[in-house]
């Protein structure tokens, strides 16, 4: 009999030929990988193009949907104007292209998961495939928690101080549509892309590329960083905003560090 040691993953987990567990799939050649890549796009695409097409047809109440930020803060100061306007003939266009767009973005962002999931799985080991399903959904939830907090705190928030500066300084609020959607859109996904930070460091720290040590060495580095983050992200330079933007992440790295520290015991009492 042999005595060489089975052949292991760099989890430590034994090859699925190791394991005697048959082999997921025909191997595949490159051009087959090609062929694959080709068909997942393509469902991307049509995904992404028929919520466009329904985003289209139903304008209007996404219209009303995007408008709730200036109608909150209207209620708090009647005399806001919150009837918005355009200043040139292409500015409608602009302001369409960008609601479908990025609401496309956001409402295909699950089945964008679920394609890049079903392509990349044949080649994962089984307990890389274990981490897969929870990433995703993990990482939808994310953002999706980004933008909510975004679009119910902090656009609102953002348009508060605004019209607050534009009272004192007495100047008439007359915004325009294309520049409102365009700040809504850059806050929601921003923000919302900013809550993706915690995931990537549990993934991270998953992979044996950075430690717990690491992490609390550097947790005033990383409040510094998120700081940063929210002077790009608000566009308001109070420091009001900028804090209620930078607090959740701060929070989330926290809690990124003790995920980090369970999953790191539960590998230690596996091995």
């Amino acid at each position: 009999m042999s005595s060489q040691p089975p052949e292991r993953d760099f989890h430590g987990e034994e090859t699925p030929a190791a394991a005697g567990a048959p082999a997921r799939g025909k191997p595949m050649g490159f051009l087959d990988h090609l062929e694959e890549l080709r068909w997942t796009l393509i469902k991307c695409a049509v995904v992404f193009a028929l919520i466009v097409t329904v985003i289209a047809y139903y304008m209007q109440e996404f219209a009303f949907v995007l408008n709730w930020p200036l109608e909150h803060v209207r209620a708090e100061y009647p005399q806001l104007k919150t009837d918005l306007v355009t200043n040139s003939p292409m500015a409608v266009f602009s302001v369409v292209i960008s609601i479908c767009v990025t609401g496309g973005f956001i409402l295909s962002l699950p089945f964008f998961l679920f394609f890049l999931g079903q392509f990349v799985a044949p080649a994962l080991t089984r307990r890389e495939t274990r981490v897969l399903l929870p990433s995703a959904f993990a990482a939808f939830a994310l953002f999706l928690a980004g933008a909510a907090f975004s679009y119910f705190l902090l656009v609102t928030s953002t348009i508060r101080v605004a019209f607050e500066l534009n009272e004192m300084l007495g100047y008439q609020v007359l915004w325009t549509a294309d520049k409102y959607y365009s700040l809504l859109m850059w806050m929601v996904l921003g923000v919302g892309a900013s809550f993706e930070f915690p995931l990537l460091i549990v993934l991270a720290t998953y992979m044996g590329l950075v430690d717990i040590a690491t992490l609390k060495k550097y947790r005033r580095h990383a409040i510094v960083v998120f700081f940063i983050i929210a002077a790009i992200v608000t566009p308001t330079p109070d420091p009001f905003t900028q804090t209620i933007f930078a607090a959740p992440l701060i929070l989330l790295y926290e809690l990124s560090i003790w995920v980090s520290a369970a999953i790191g015991r539960r590998k230690a009492q596996l091995a």
